[in-house]
């Protein structure tokens, strides 16, 4: 019989911890399947369905017999497309030695901080961040620099903050705009004060433009790849098809940037993923060359959402709610709830109200400190304006039931 000592798990799990958004979303089906009328915010996919010029490349590539193995780093016909997409919507210039193609862009992120860091490296991660950065770091055996901003600020780091931040350990920063969870995005300006330190510094940056084509309000979405050469040759763009074109199930994602690197990366997924799908990349070809007006149309929807979900939040006592710039979040502040309570349970914290969201109206909300910031909560409106009205109202029922302790 097997000693039990011999089944140990390695201490890299222990380090970790499962992603909360997909935890809260997964409880919230659960919920559902028991019968329980739950609005779920947690969600961070488009409620729309793949365009159906997408899903007809993956028939044909299935009728055509388009199943096997492909090169690691993804085919050379998709690696095409994305060099169009790079030169036509970002001015930048890639060969197909400099892109990878992987599993999703969260596989593309993962591959990289493996390719790229190991122990006594730091990597900076500004907060509000996306739940799974400080993770993918620990894995590779490496140290998530916390960079906390205000929403007084903007949610955005300063040239100076960053600079302060950098120590002779640090080897990148991680840049997401628009911003998962906060939505915020960066200007050209912003980036260019920031370019500055990075290449006066010499660090990496591995900007994840997953929410690029998400903007709001005449908003124009820049890299900071595109701020200069030598800026580019410091950068790794992370992006994917899953967002902008409704393909979450799909997994593609993919990266730009130095030779070496990306050659490092296509290495180590030959050992753990041997390639992305062969259908997902025949689909996501089509995604990136064919008609973009689903795109457009969701953009617009997404941008109503938004207005109406700010709007609604804003007008609950306690809550205080950004106006994002893209992805499909918001951010609000409900610290101001924070010491309120019902029947004798306390609120103390960004759990604490979700708990109590999810316990007494049946809304999930993902906690704030999931994402380094416990004064606030996210809520995705990808979701119908019906399901985003009545979650709403659910929430402004449960605030008015809170009382002063």
């Amino acid at each position: 019989m097997m000693k039990l000592n011999k089944m140990k798990l390695a201490a890299r799990v222990a380090r970790i911890k499962p992603s909360p958004t997909l935890a809260i979303t997964m409880k919230a089906k659960a919920l559902r399947a028991e019968g329980i009328d739950v609005i779920g915010f947690g969600a961070g996919e488009p409620d729309f369905d793949t365009p159906s010029n997408i899903k007809q490349a993956a028939i044909k590539a299935m009728d055509e017999g388009f199943t096997k193995y492909t090169p690691s780093g993804g085919i050379d016909e998709l690696k095409d497309a994305i060099i169009n997409k790079f030169q036509l919507d970002n001015k930048l210039t890639y060969s197909r030695s400099q892109i990878v193609v992987s599993c999703g862009a969260k596989d593309t992120l993962y591959n990289l901080a493996q390719a790229l860091f190991e122990e006594g490296d730091e990597v900076i991660i500004p907060s509000p961040y996306w739940v799974s950065y400080p993770d993918i770091v620990i894995l590779a055996g490496a140290t998530p620099v916390i960079l906390e901003t205000k929403e007084s600020d903007g949610f955005k780091i300063s040239p100076e903050k960053l600079e302060r931040a950098i120590t002779k350990n640090t080897r990148a920063i991680v840049l997401n705009s628009p911003s998962n969870p906060s939505g915020v995005a960066y200007s050209y300006d912003d980036l260019e004060g920031m370019a500055e330190v990075v290449v006066k510094k010499g660090i990496l940056v591995i900007s994840d433009d997953i929410y690029e084509k998400i903007v709001y309000d005449d908003f124009r979405f820049y890299n900071i790849a595109s701020v200069g050469e030598e800026m580019k040759k410091l950068t790794v763009v992370v992006n994917g098809v899953s967002k902008t074109y409704a393909m979450t199930g799909w997994r593609i994602g993919y990266a730009a940037g130095p030779e070496t690197i990306i050659s490092a990366v296509t290495k180590i997924q030959s050992q753990n993923i041997s390639n992305p799908t062969s259908i997902s990349q025949k689909a996501a070809v089509e995604a990136l060359e064919g008609s973009q007006d689903t795109v457009f149309k969701m953009v617009k929807e997404f941008q109503a959402r938004r207005d109406y979900i700010v709007e609604k939040l804003n007008n609950i006592p306690g809550i205080n709610c950004m106006n994002p710039q893209g992805a499909f979040y918001v951010f609000p502040d409900v610290s101001s709830l924070y010491g309120m309570s019902f029947n004798g349970k306390k609120i103390s914290s960004s759990t604490d109200l979700a708990e109590y969201l999810l316990d007494k109206v049946d809304v999930a909300v993902v906690p704030g400190v999931a994402f380094g910031n416990d004064n606030h909560i996210r809520l995705s409106y990808a979701m119908s304006m019906e399901n985003i009205g009545e979650g709403l109202r659910r929430i402004g029922e449960a605030v008015a039931k809170l009382t002063v302790s």
